[in-house]
């Protein structure tokens, strides 16, 4: 046999009689495979286990019959040569560290999966806390899975993707297994009121501060949504260049930022924005980042951490999907269609 899969059971049969010897091996040596004969030594079976792909095996068997009649069989088979091996990608978040009860669980992948259902089957989330979730598939090499609402903090999350051997379809196998996680901290979310200039921040439902801030002028509102604090950068260079505002437009800028927190890709980031707080509280002044007092962005980065949420309510700007880590803007009920297996 030919292009046999990785994961296919390995059995040898007695028909009218029974083994007395079964070795099977790679053609090029080493150790033989594991295996049992059943109560009635009519047939051996290989331990579970996934073969190296390209290989070729021999199976050596001998086998006897009611008479006393000995036989012999020889046989060969070869695993399949994958068109390209799946490896997947943790892409987010800092594994095995604390994160809030925003963070979704986002893996990619290296090829292109086709056969989406056997690769969801073989991915699981073992939480501490029994919480309902489901996978999403954004694309052929993108699915996120999150709880239905917000984690609970305290929760202990653990995937599992048990690839190796497994036909991912369109010549792509699994080339390994994953497991990674992390845990979920308190319960940090915080609401901006683009209309009403503040950042209401809470723990666990109680209000820790209230700080006034500004968000995007007219032509660069802030977009409305849920959003998670993506990266935090004690200092980091902002260059209108990077979201099409050119050298020597009035509304250009380049400058560097104190305490950073990433919301979006397209470059809304909670920072320190000493230059306006004359407006902070009363007006909307910036490029669509939130701005606030030096001592307030301070505070605020001390408390928070990757994962949490930032409610924005009273923009006019819807936020698109894709722009930053989005998943809790797509109603629960979408969310599950998302899934190969729904």
């Amino acid at each position: 046999a030919a292009n046999v899969a990785p994961r296919a059971p390995v059995t040898v049969v007695a028909t009218n009689g029974t083994l007395t010897s079964v070795v099977v091996r790679a053609a090029s040596g080493g150790a033989p495979l594991k295996g049992s004969l059943s109560a009635d030594q009519a047939t051996w079976t290989a331990d579970p286990s996934v073969l190296p792909f390209a290989t070729a095996f021999v199976v050596a068997a001998a086998a006897v019959d009611p008479a006393g009649l000995s036989t012999a069989i020889r046989s060969t088979f070869t695993t399949v040569k994958p068109a390209a091996l799946l490896k997947a990608v943790w892409s987010a978040g800092p594994i095995g560290k604390k994160v809030g009860v925003g963070m979704p669980i986002l893996v990619a992948f290296s090829s292109p999966v086709t056969d989406r259902a056997a690769v969801e089957r073989q991915m699981s989330v073992t939480t501490s806390i029994p919480v309902e979730g489901s996978w999403h598939w954004f694309s052929d090499k993108s699915v996120h899975w999150r709880p239905k609402t917000f984690w609970p903090a305290g929760e202990e999350v653990t995937v599992s993707l048990a690839l190796k051997g497994l036909n991912a379809g369109g010549g792509v196998w699994g080339g390994t297994d994953y497991t990674f996680g992390y845990s979920i901290g308190s319960s940090m979310i915080s609401t901006v009121d683009v209309a009403r200039h503040t950042l209401t921040v809470t723990d666990a439902g109680r209000v820790l501060r209230v700080i006034p801030v500004t968000t995007g002028k007219t032509g660069y509102t802030t977009r409305a949504g849920i959003k998670v604090i993506m990266t935090q950068e004690t200092s980091r260079v902002m260059d209108s260049t990077t979201v099409d505002i050119p050298k020597g437009s009035p509304d250009a800028y380049h400058l560097t930022v104190k305490y950073a927190q990433r919301l979006t890709w397209s470059g809304e980031f909670l920072h320190a924005a000493p230059w306006s707080v004359a407006s902070q509280g009363h007006a909307n002044v910036s490029h669509g980042c939130t701005g606030m007092s030096d001592a307030n962005a301070i505070w605020l980065f001390g408390v928070s951490k990757i994962g949490d949420v930032v409610q924005y309510v009273h923009s006019p700007r819807a936020l698109e999907q894709g722009n930053g880590w989005t998943d809790w803007n797509i109603p629960w009920a979408a969310w599950q269609a998302g899934s190969a297996l729904a």
